[in-house]
């Protein structure tokens, strides 16, 4: 199966955070996130990845306008849940969100992800940072003494929809990182997502080779450093 790539659209303030460019040229100041899930669909892609970045800070949540972002249904969209609130994933889900993706900084909780797992069989996504196969979370401040693949094993047997795994420090991905997404491949059942590290088109075909399933990509859509209709064009199903 081809490696998919899906654009993350961040949302505070009611709004996107300002990039350097716009998904098909030109620059753009702050702009509704239903216009640029949008851009993305006509640049090719068929996902999208929403983050509340106000409701994962604690702030005033923008549930509301990610609702809206659903139901326009210009991409299919995975939606990340930043807090343990079940009305929250309900809301999503009731929107007709595909996916939902429990932030990294719930993810210690089991019990939490077991009882979502099984509300929502197949359409939930566990996300995590790693750094040196080590769990880390809070924004990549604090290591917790579990190895990546006791998290995997925990995770096994549930109804997922995937692991999403950031593994990289800064741009690019080392023969590390790769082997251990690789290895995380092999020994999950579900799709493995791989976030943040990209620069080069290269860096994509490497975690497709190594079994890795969808990527999450940002700030290098935004630059410009990648052709967004080229990503699309060979990483979208």
């Amino acid at each position: 199966m081809t490696m998919i790539t899906i654009p993350a659209i961040e949302i505070r303030n009611g709004a996107c955070p300002a990039k350097a460019s716009s998904p098909v040229g030109g620059e753009f100041a702050a702009v509704c996130p239903i216009e640029l899930a949008r851009s993305w669909a006509h640049a090719g892609f068929r996902h999208v990845h929403i983050a509340d970045l106000d409701s994962m800070a604690g702030g005033r949540a923008n549930a509301a306008l990610v609702e809206d972002v659903i139901r326009d249904g210009a991409a299919g969209v995975q939606a990340v849940v930043g807090s343990q609130s079940m009305e929250a994933v309900d809301r999503l889900m009731d929107a007709g969100a595909e996916r939902i993706v429990l932030s990294a900084d719930v993810v210690d909780d089991s019990a939490w992800i077991e009882g979502v797992a099984h509300a929502y069989p197949g359409s939930v996504i566990v996300a995590t940072d790693v750094r040196e196969r080590r769990l880390v979370t809070r924004g990549w401040v604090r290591s917790v003494p579990i190895d990546v693949f006791d998290l995997v094993q925990e995770l096994d047997g549930l109804p997922l929809g995937g692991l999403m795994v950031s593994v990289a420090n800064g741009g690019g991905y080392a023969a590390a990182d790769l082997a251990l997404l690789e290895d995380i491949a092999e020994a999950f059942d579900y799709p493995l997502l791989a976030a943040g590290g990209i620069s080069t088109m290269n860096d994509l075909r490497a975690l497709e080779h190594r079994g890795v399933s969808g990527v999450v990509l940002g700030a290098i859509l935004y630059s410009g450093a990648l052709d967004p209709r080229a990503v699309a064009s060979e990483f979208s199903a």
